[in-house]
């Protein structure tokens, strides 16, 4: 990793009383700490100290991370590319080496998704679903789902969730949604039983309005969505009895086509991203008539919607201001997003693509506030890269 500290800055800094290192040490991301670590043995012994590992990982595990994976040759070393704003620089988890055992040559891996310790890949090729965890090393292949084996084109992200345990456990929970035969059906995996179980939803009426996303006790999985319709599951993770609600768009639709998560300007104007019940609705358009035939758009509305009280409608929430906008308003030709709800605070990632370079665009909205704002990322060099996924997670815990 870049940046490594040299012996010198290090071995000043350890002569700070304990209690400030302290301090100190716990507000760095992980990847830092492990630099710390591998230099002085007096730093080790304060991480290593319980009451550290504790108070750091607790802290660790109510951050945000964003988590991009980008490819350009077989042969390039497989990287996951890691942003939180404690360290307002690109980290690099190096995942390679640990992959090379298990994945076979020529292999073409997808990133579904990340929380905690644990990444989630789809194998293109053999069809499979595997779990990195890069703290411990290990890899861990899902057997199929009852639905046998998929693609990567079969995984929606807005339709998926994992779930980690409590730091040190090392188990997860892989959750999707899918209509099987016209039914809204939960499959839930297990990494402790290492088996599946598939449960039908029913279709009830439910107080959206109880439901508090910050207590982390329900979570929402897109089953499907049109221009009009969405069919979601909801479900309460002390309860196995997951429950359908089928929102109605009733906003203003220019046509009936939309892109739902992933968009090419030159064909749909209105993009649609989901996540955990909420809804980002982006609107684009040429600035002029020699854009609109050569297939490129800007970003001129961004709208937040979520589930009405009765999960019968989506129900409008905020507007991006235009200042915002602005500063997003950039040519693109290809675009993509995902959508996560945090502790009040939802994420929204815009990436977009021009002539070959892509651009990264994080927003946030406070729902207690009802304020936008735009994080400053760093510069993420991407020309001539493939997108192979980007998701918001959890914080690395040491172990």
């Amino acid at each position: 990793m870049e940046n490594r500290p040299n012996s010198t800055t290090v071995v000043g800094f350890t002569l700070l009383p304990s209690e400030l290192i302290h301090y100190i040490i716990i507000r760095l991301s992980l990847p830092d700490i492990f630099h710390l670590k591998s230099v002085n043995k007096f730093i080790t012994s304060i991480i290593s100290d319980h009451d550290f590992l504790r108070d750091y990982n607790l802290r660790s595990s109510s951050s945000t991370w964003l988590f991009v994976y980008k490819k350009r040759w077989h042969r390039d070393p497989l990287v996951i590319h890691g942003f939180t704003r404690s360290s307002q620089r690109w980290f690099k988890v190096m995942i390679g080496d640990i992959l090379k055992p298990v994945i076979p040559p020529g292999e073409d891996l997808y990133f579904l998704t990340a929380s905690g310790n644990f990444f989630l890949f789809a194998l293109n090729c053999s069809r499979e679903v595997i779990s990195v965890n890069p703290m411990t090393k290990s890899v861990k292949k899902i057997p199929h789902s009852p639905l046998g084996p998929r693609g990567t084109s079969s995984w929606r992200r807005s339709g998926i969730k994992l779930l980690a345990g409590k730091s040190g456990v090392g188990r997860f929970r892989f959750l999707f949604a899918e209509m099987v035969d016209g039914s809204p059906t939960l499959f839930e995996y297990d990494s402790w039983t290492n088996k599946w179980k598939s449960t039908v939803a029913i279709e009830r009426i439910i107080n959206l309005s109880c439901v508090d996303n910050k207590d982390g006790k329900h979570i929402f999985l897109s089953a499907s969505n049109g221009p009009r319709r969405s069919v979601v599951i909801s479900v309460g993770l002390d309860t196995s009895e997951p429950v359908v609600v089928q929102p109605v768009f009733s906003g203003v639709v220019e046509d009936e086509d939309l892109a739902v998560g992933f968009g090419w300007g030159s064909v749909i104007n209105r993009l649609h991203i989901y996540g955990d019940g909420r809804m980002l609705i982006v609107r684009s358009g040429p600035e002029s008539v020699e854009d609109a035939n050569r297939g490129i758009r800007v970003v001129k509305v961004v709208e937040l919607w979520g589930l009405g009280s009765n999960g019968r409608q989506w129900a409008f929430v905020s507007r991006v201001p235009n200042g915002l906008i602005d500063e997003i308003k950039k040519p693109y030709g290809v675009m993509m997003g995902c959508l996560e709800e945090r502790e009040g605070v939802i994420g929204a990632i815009l990436m977009s693509n021009f002539e070959g370079v892509w651009d990264i665009n994080w927003l946030s909205f406070d729902l207690e506030k009802s304020t936008w704002t735009l994080e400053s990322l760093p510069e993420f060099k991407m020309d001539g890269s493939n997108m192979a996924g980007v998701t918001f997670s959890s914080g690395l815990t040491i172990c």
